[in-house]
Parts: C-alpha cells; sequence; structure tokens
C-alpha cells in the first residue's frame, strides 16, 4: 500500500499544470489568437480584394465618358469659325483648334474634307496629355530638351493663331459666292499654252457678281487677248488676283478695293467653251508666275468648297 499521505497525482493534474505552464508563456493562448485573426482576416482580406479589383473600374469611368465626346467629320466649304459657331464650341475657333491643333496643324485654315475633330474640351485634355513631355531630373538634358520643344510648339500655335487673326482683321472671301470649281488648278492640257490649266474655273453663269478675295489696287483692267475681259488685282500681301472672260467691268486701273467690292460680272468672252470665271493667284502680275489658287483662299480664310 502507498505511504500514508504519498497519495500520487494523477496524470490529469499534471497535463493540466503542463497546460497551464504553456498557457504562461502564451503559446497555448497565442494559438486560439491567431486563429481567431485568421478567421477575422479572412473577410478583412476578401473587402480589401474587393475594393482593389472595383479599383479599375472606377479608374475606367473618366476614360468611358471622353469616349463619348463629340467629333464632327469636315465637310467641303468648312471652317473652324464656322463649325465652332455651329456646333457651339466654348470658347471658340480658337479653342477648337486649341484642342485639335495635333490634326490640323500649324495653319488653322488648312482643314480638309474628311478630317476628324473632336468638340469640346475633352480633346483638349487629350492633346495636353499626348503633347506633355514625361517627367525627367531638374537640370537633365532631357528636360532641357523637352522644356525647348514646349516652347517651340507653343511658339507654332501662336503664330498660326496669329495669322489667322491677320486674315480675319484683313478679310478675305471667294471671288464668287456661289459656283462649284469645274477645271482645277494645274490639271495637264493640250490647249493650253502652258501645258497645264494655270488657275482654277468657277462654273457660274453669265452676269454673276464677282469680288475682290482681299483689299488691293487695280493693276489693269481690260481686254486680255484669250482671257477675254479681265482684271488683275495686287493685294495688300504682294500677290495678284486675276479675273478672266468677264461680261462687264466694274474698276479702272489704279483704283483701290476692298474685300468683296464687285470688280465686274463672270460671262464667256475670250477664248472659252462656256460662262464661268477663270481666277489665278500669281507672284507677279504677268502670266506663268501662278501659284495653287485653292491653297492660297484656304490659307486666308476663304475655304473653296
Amino acid at each position: 500500500m502507498p505511504a500514508k499521505g504519498k497519495h500520487r497525482r494523477p496524470k490529469t493534474q499534471r497535463l493540466t499544470r503542463v497546460l497551464a505552464a504553456a498557457g504562461t508563456g502564451g503559446a497555448v493562448l497565442a494559438l486560439p489568437l491567431i486563429g481567431a485573426a485568421g478567421a477575422h482576416a479572412a473577410p478583412a482580406q476578401s473587402v480589401t480584394e474587393k475594393t482593389v479589383r472595383s479599383a479599375p473600374a472606377a479608374a475606367k469611368a473618366p476614360a468611358a465618358k471622353g469616349a463619348a465626346a463629340r467629333t464632327y467629320t469636315v465637310r467641303p466649304g468648312d471652317s473652324l469659325s464656322g463649325i465652332a459657331e455651329d456646333q457651339h464650341v466654348r470658347g471658340g475657333w480658337k479653342q477648337l483648334y486649341q484642342d485639335n491643333r495635333r490634326a490640323v496643324g500649324d495653319n488653322p485654315a488648312l482643314i480638309h474634307p474628311g478630317l476628324k475633330l473632336t468638340l469640346g474640351h475633352a480633346a483638349a485634355g487629350a492633346t495636353r496629355a499626348a503633347a506633355a513631355p514625361k517627367p525627367a531630373t531638374a537640370g537633365s538634358s532631357a528636360a532641357a530638351s523637352a522644356a525647348k520643344a514646349k516652347t517651340v510648339s507653343a511658339a507654332r500655335v501662336k503664330t498660326a493663331v496669329a495669322r489667322a487673326e491677320r486674315a480675319a482683321a484683313t478679310g478675305f472671301t471667294l471671288p464668287v459666292t456661289s459656283g462649284a470649281v469645274g477645271t482645277g488648278y494645274h490639271v495637264a492640257g493640250s490647249h493650253w499654252a502652258s501645258g497645264y490649266h494655270t488657275g482654277v474655273d468657277f462654273v457660274v453663269p453669265t452676269g454673276t457678281p464677282v469680288k475682290a478675295v482681299g483689299r488691293g489696287t487695280v493693276v489693269s483692267a481690260g481686254w486680255g487677248g484669250a482671257y477675254g475681259n479681265q482684271v488683275v488685282l495686287r493685294l495688300q500681301d504682294g500677290h495678284y488676283a486675276q479675273y478672266a472672260h468677264l461680261s462687264a467691268l466694274s474698276v479702272s486701273a489704279g483704283q483701290a478695293v476692298t474685300t468683296g467690292q464687285r470688280l465686274g460680272l463672270s460671262g464667256a468672252t475670250g477664248n472659252v467653251t462656256g460662262p464661268h470665271l477663270h481666277f489665278e493667284i500669281r507672284t507677279t502680275p504677268n502670266y506663268g508666275s501662278d501659284v495653287d489658287p485653292v491653297a492660297y483662299l484656304r490659307a486666308h480664310g476663304a475655304p473653296v468648297a
């Protein structure tokens, strides 16, 4: 029999003590805490993942809004000022040009049919984003190059806008109010002395008023041989405008004229097959110094259909 007072402790108590001792160290107690943390972390982690996954969708919202910006396709006879007015563009043609200057180019007057323009400030943001230089270390050659490019680009835009403003201030118009272009510039043909057409023909009936495309002085007004009755006008920029095959003259040599002033009436005098207005732009008053009249008119804010 066991000695008195020396009972063996049950094993369960030693296990309890071990657990208690372990509990004192925090190992056993830490396990359920870790488990609890894991149990609670799962929902928190799911919320975080859900937030992260939904972030790109939220980020795409502005892009989707920008993608819905209005666009306009340029048609024959359009000008930036006309488009801005018809489409109610805030800021007028200047803002429309700034928003689409990458597509239009350095000259806001030279837009062509089929060109797509973005209307509104969405285009401005896209242009600025595309034109913005990449970040570079201050003082580095990359930063200097980016700054120089930005300055040059701003100078070109300023120059183009200034030219357009000067054209608007001077005032240019088409030589006839209506009438499509028949035979174009530089069309080849053996019936022309130069081998090609030196101007453009506006298809209009006899008696259509013919106007000065810009301010200038009449160099000559009278018979011009194969050109029939003609008027040659010296414009303020030094170019010359010729109007041929007229049926009647309204001005005389040495007379100063203003933009849109009547010079005469269209007709079929001289070497022609039918009534029309033959129109040339020259660098001198003489035959053979012709330049593209359509490009000239468009550059001065008078687009040809």
